[in-house]
């Protein structure tokens, strides 16, 4: 079979290299799964760059989000058939609960090898059936961006009809956080730097953009907009630069789901906001296999559509890895296979 790899002692997204790979079989409770679509996230870039996780050497395959059909099954297996349409879990051993190291350690096309390939064979634990109206190229934008949005709003945030959430930008996360805030009855304000994006958000039933080009202070913005009071969640993705102004609009004993590192990883936060604003700030990690089948029943309820940007063949990887990087995007970037 064809698979994509990359070595982390050749670190870039140039070397993302397509290689034959023997046709993988399945054992004993494992299930073989002819891949049709992979989805990228930002994630996937800083793996490329050899700027995420373990430095090992060997060569890996990438990325965590994809979508296929069962071909075959190992003994003892009960969870999926022949037939089945499925998508891998982020992290193959979070099944539920809480999020240990161990199970840290099962993260698709990072700790273990990913999904960029013509066939996958996953323990039957690690597999969630897709909801029947979504396409195998919608499916495979789940697993990690909608994933991790609706943990950051629904499992952890408890959001509800009502609340106000603000979002930045337009990538995968924050366009899946805004279709599930607005599916629940929320208002959503969210950041862009572009315009044009601002209005594609608003069709997507945004209440407010706000340009942060434009408008830098965007957080004072965003407290006109509250009347004075704040919003009830933040899904920051962007990190340390944003962290600071996230938290002074978000409204007393609000919460802030901390996803992303858009921004980079250090920097000044001042502490004394939290304190004084009673907010609790939430590092959300994707999500376990119960948030991902709690969440396909919601999507499939509100027959949800995934938002994506632009599909590329299995052949122009390294281009679709290359426009993601780009930030012309407006949702999702989708390989298929």
């Amino acid at each position: 079979m064809q698979a994509y790899e990359l070595r982390s002692d050749r670190p870039g997204l140039d070397v993302v290299t397509l290689v034959e790979r023997p046709d993988p079989q399945p054992q004993a409770g494992q299930v073989l799964v002819k891949m049709h679509a992979a989805s990228l996230n930002y994630r996937d870039l800083l793996v490329a760059k050899g700027a995420y996780g373990s430095q090992e050497v060997q060569p890996i395959v990438p990325l965590s989000d994809g979508a296929g059909e069962v071909v075959a099954i190992g003994s003892g297996v009960t969870r999926v058939q022949v037939g089945d349409r499925v998508a891998g879990i982020f992290m193959q051993t979070f099944w539920g609960g809480d999020l240990t190291p161990e199970k840290s350690k099962s993260a698709l096309g990072g700790a273990i090898d990913g999904v960029l390939a013509e066939y996958v064979v996953f323990d039957e634990q690690g597999l969630v059936k897709i909801p029947e109206h979504l396409s195998h190229e919608e499916a495979a934008t789940l697993p990690c961006a909608a994933v991790t949005a609706w943990n950051a709003l629904v499992a952890e945030g408890q959001l509800k009809a009502g609340d106000t959430v603000l979002l930045q930008g337009t990538g995968g996360v924050s366009l899946f956080a805004l279709q599930f805030a607005t599916m629940m009855g929320a208002t959503v304000i969210i950041t862009s730097s572009s315009d044009a994006k601002l209005e594609r958000a608003k069709q997507l039933r945004a209440a407010h953009g706000i340009n942060y080009k434009t408008t830098p202070n965007w957080e004072e913005a965003v407290w006109t907009l509250t009347n004075g009071r704040g919003v009830d969640h933040v899904v920051e993705v962007g990190g340390s630069e944003t962290l600071s102004q996230s938290l002074r609009a978000i409204r007393y004993g609000g919460r802030i789901a901390l996803i992303g590192v858009l921004t980079g990883t250090g920097g000044d936060v001042k502490t004394s906001a939290i304190l004084h604003k009673h907010v609790r700030v939430q590092g959300i990690y994707v999500g376990s296999r119960d948030h991902f089948e709690a969440m396909n029943r919601a999507i499939a309820l509100h027959k949800l559509q995934p938002v994506i940007d632009r599909t590329f063949p299995f052949s122009a990887a390294k281009e679709a890895m290359q426009y993601l990087e780009s930030g012309a995007h407006f949702g999702k970037v989708v390989i298929t296979i």
